[in-house]
């Protein structure tokens, strides 16, 4: 059972995302896109300030119409017009041109950056050591593609090229009203502060909301995932009004969150609009003022304070406000990505599986004088390439499947040992089979030998190699594994048996089926081997499943065999079928079996009885019997396994 983490509750989950998150998504953009980005950055400059200019072109024409209109002289008036329409209407030309092209390249953009980090974060998350995965929520860790990607995707395709937009229009806008009025100039900038004075209080509220929703949003997706994994035990045990009260609590958190984000939200843009309306009247009653009483223009153009500029200034402060008012309805984007990013690179940025080794598995050719050599040819004999450091030369040693663990120790949680002093000592073609109550240790043995977890303390040894120099690619290559929760793949029967070795051809698949005794039920398929399996396997029963995964592993052809509870789903009569496959299987190969249905193992070499953690007992079934100890009682059934 995964061992969940402890998430975090209610507002004060709502942290801050990390500084330097937007810094490093600005930096992945450029990673992807070192030329399409800069060519849209220039793009959506271009067309900001073009949409800027027309103010300077009010003006001059505003001063054209005004002193002819004084002199009463038209004659001039359109051979100085004309020209500035004509590279007006150019520049626009142009900015639609880069607006559609922006447009363009920040689609290609956008999808193309999601498309490079799902990627990244599905590689990394393939490094990920099985720890990651038993600690977090299945349904939390599918939020991260879903979710927090499309936050990310409403940063970049629109949060991003709007601000940039703003932020050049606010400027180019600032420039001209400097050159235009200081005075007017100030009292904008005076409505732009309250601006960002409401836009600090209102958009912090909103932010400590959002990122605790998408919080929120993740631990909502794990439940929901848990439940309808275990849909029919809900059922079968009647909690389906508990399940509604606890999903209940926590969609109300989600609620809550979501409410209180948005209702912040949507408090600043009518706000901030209103505030934009109240200081175009007061611009434009500073500018009859001005006008009324002849006052001093200051300014970098030097005119004289006229009607020509009070129009063009009022339009600009719409213009200016507005696009301050753009900015700050992106906040909540901008916070919800952030909050996404933040969680998406916590998952990149997640420490990966630790592999050291350095003595890999090849095959080999074993020559008549019994030396062993590497070969790129499949040959059916594999060895370990063990490169000396010290010296420089490489030994080959045959892998036989000679597993020994040593006084090992091993704790999931610091202070909670789980094996205490173990010791196993498993000969090449032995079978070894564990016994003992649920929780004894018996999987987590298996789970060392495959090194999805390291050991503390002790030594485990595979052909007399210390197991921590072994590549774990390798290591596990050498193993097959059973385990008694069955996954299988979407694809075709013939997919998933071929997942045990991708090599396989579809004749030793067919062999690797009729050796666990599943040929008999897949021919019998609407399509046989190609029918297609979904939703892990649902239009298949569990035994068949099993014996499905039991055939993945007889394909890969390992000399060591690892047998999690494999019949455990299977009945009686199909276990004496696959119980004679798996003879054929297991014969010369090292084989750990862990059982709960005693009869399965008789036929071990040794059979060890563990109780939490320790081993108790060991030896063969007939010494075992005659000691009349735990494992007689157990299998006479003086004793039953919890």
């Amino acid at each position: 059972m995964n061992k969940q983490m402890k998430q975090p509750k209610g507002p004060a989950a709502g942290q801050q995302a990390k500084k330097g998150t937007m810094k490093r998504i600005i930096k992945t953009l450029f990673g992807f896109y070192p030329v399409l980005l800069p060519v849209t950055i220039f793009c959506i400059i271009f067309s900001a300030i073009v949409s800027s200019i027309p103010a300077l072109f009010i003006e001059r024409v505003t001063d054209i119409i005004t002193n002819n209109f004084r002199t009463g002289d038209w004659s001039g008036a359109k051979a100085q017009i004309l020209p500035m329409i004509l590279i007006l209407i150019g520049l626009y030309v142009l900015s639609v041109a880069a607006i559609a092209l922006y447009n363009q390249l920040m689609a290609v953009i956008t999808q193309g950056f999601l498309s490079k980090l799902r990627c990244k974060m599905f590689d990394g998350m393939q490094n990920l050591p099985i720890k990651f995965f038993d600690t977090h929520k299945h349904g939390d860790i599918m939020s991260y593609y879903t979710n927090d990607i499309d936050a990310l995707r409403q940063l970049v395709g629109q949060a991003l090229p709007t601000l940039l937009q703003s932020a050049v229009i606010v400027i180019t806008v600032f420039i001209i009203m400097i050159y235009f009025s200081v005075w007017m100039t100030l009292l904008v900038l005076l409505g732009v502060v309250a601006m960002m004075l409401v836009a600090k209080k209102v958009g912090g509220g909103s932010a400590k909301y959002f990122l605790s929703q998408q919080k929120a949003t993740g631990r909502t997706e794990g439940f929901i995932q848990e439940m309808m994994n275990g849909q029919k035990v809900v059922k079968v045990f009647c909690h389906e009004e508990e399940s509604r009260k606890e999903f209940d609590d926590i969609n109300e958190s989600l609620f809550e969150n979501s409410f209180k984000a948005n209702a912040y939200a949507n408090m600043l843009g009518p706000i901030i609009m209103n505030i934009g309306n109240v200081l175009y009247v007061l611009v434009a009653l500073l500018g009859g003022i001005l006008l009324l009483t002849g006052a001093k223009n200051l300014s970098l153009s030097g005119a004289v304070f006229s009607i020509s500029i009070v129009v063009p200034f009022l339009n600009m402060t719409k213009q200016f406000t507005g696009n301050v008012n753009q900015v700050t309805q992106q906040v909540n984007a901008i916070v919800m990505a952030l909050a996404g990013a933040d969680r998406i690179f916590s998952l990149m940025d997640q420490k990966p599986e630790e592999d050291n080794g350095y003595v890999t598995l090849v095959n080999a050719k074993i020559s008549a004088d019994g030396k062993i050599t590497e070969t790129d040819e499949r040959t059916g004999h594999w060895a370990w390439k063990h490169p000396h450091q010290s010296d420089g030369t490489v030994t080959y040693t045959l892998l036989r499947g000679d597993l020994r663990m040593t006084d090992v120790d091993f704790s999931y949680e610091e202070g909670k040992e789980v094996l205490h002093n173990v010791s196993v000592y498993a000969e090449p073609g032995q079978k070894v089979a564990f016994v003992g109550a649920t929780g004894a240790g018996k999987t987590t043995i298996t789970n060392l030998v495959n090194r999805f977890y390291d050991i503390e303390d002790g030594k485990i040894r595979y052909d007399g190699i210390n197991i921590n120099k072994i590549k774990k690619a390798d290591l596990r290559r050498s193993l097959g594994l059973v385990l008694q929760e069955t996954n299988l793949f979407t694809g075709t029967v013939m997919d998933n048996i071929r997942y045990g070795r991708l090599d396989a051809t579809d004749e030793e698949c067919i062999k690797a089926a009729e050796l666990a005794g599943a040929d008999d039920f897949i021919t019998r398929l609407p399509d046989g081997y190609n029918t297609m399996l979904r939703n892990n396997g649902s239009n298949l029963s569990q035994g068949q499943r099993q014996l499905i995964a039991i055939a993945r592993a007889a394909v890969a052809d390992p000399p060591c065999l690892i047998l999690d509870e494999a019949t455990s789903s299977i009945d009686t009569r199909t276990e004496a079928i696959v119980q004679r496959g798996m003879d054929k299987l297991m014969d010369g190969r090292t084989v750990f079996v862990i059982a709960h249905r005693l009869s399965t193992i008789v036929n071990s070499d040794v059979i060890m009885v563990l109780d939490h953690g320790r081993i108790i007992e060991r030896g063969s079934h007939e010494k075992l019997m005659a000691e009349k100890g735990v494992y007689y009682q157990l299998y006479t059934g003086a004793f039953e396994l919890e």
